[in-house]
């Protein structure tokens, strides 16, 4: 690994979900981009969902530098605008004209952030000779799974099998030692908490958590 990827540690990608609200509780994009393209980056834990989460961030930087960037500054801004222009394929029955759409797009990474909560939150309170796979295993089941077909589903939990004890999880994401980990943990998982929450009501308020 080299010092690029030793600075840029779980840590400096939680404290980035925090970077994400204002004050007024509005989910800035770029920080929401820059967040995951974090996690992306950090490797084996996040592999499973990686390629998705590529491919999805990559719509959202084209729309984040397209004539209409202006529009996608903020969730909140982005959904207003897609939904007052009928840009979002909200009749999941129909067929899809705009698959790339942010909020679509969004809803993809959002549901991921489930995941991520689950996960994390699980690994702050569980004993250190837990097992990162069997963690991961359970967020999974209660979030991602319901959305995933029956061979990606056994496929992720093959690759779950891979994952270190919670230990040696902690000690690869340079965050200091297992005590000042949890520590770090809990202080970032409100945040990430927060823009989950916002974005849920959000997506709820609009009928956008079923999107196709």
């Amino acid at each position: 690994m080299d010092g690029s990827e030793t600075d840029f540690n779980l840590k400096v990608v939680l404290v980035s979900f925090k970077q994400c609200l204002t004050e007024d509780g509005e989910v800035l994009l770029d920080h929401y981009i820059a967040s995951w393209k974090g996690l992306v980056s950090l490797g084996a834990i996040f592999s499973f969902i990686s390629k998705d989460v590529v491919s999805k961030l990559q719509i959202m930087e084209y729309l984040r530098n397209s004539p209409q960037r202006e529009h996608y500054t903020s969730l909140q801004s982005m959904v207003a605008y897609e939904v007052d222009n009928k840009l979002v394929d909200i009749d999941r029955h129909s067929r899809s004209h705009y698959p790339n759409s942010g909020c679509r797009t969004v809803l993809r990474l959002h549901r991921a952030l489930h995941w991520l909560q689950l996960f994390l939150e699980g690994l702050r309170t569980s004993s250190e000779n837990a097992h990162t796979s069997t963690l991961c295993s359970d967020a999974y089941s209660a979030t991602l799974a319901a959305y995933h077909s029956w061979i990606v589903r056994q496929a992720v939990t093959v690759a779950f099998c891979a994952l270190p004890t919670r230990k040696v999880f902690l000690e690869a994401m340079n965050m200091g030692s297992s005590e000042q980990a949890v520590e770090m943990l809990g202080e970032a998982l409100p945040f990430i908490e927060h823009v989950y929450d916002i974005s849920q009501k959000l997506y709820a308020d609009h009928s956008l958590l079923d999107l196709p």
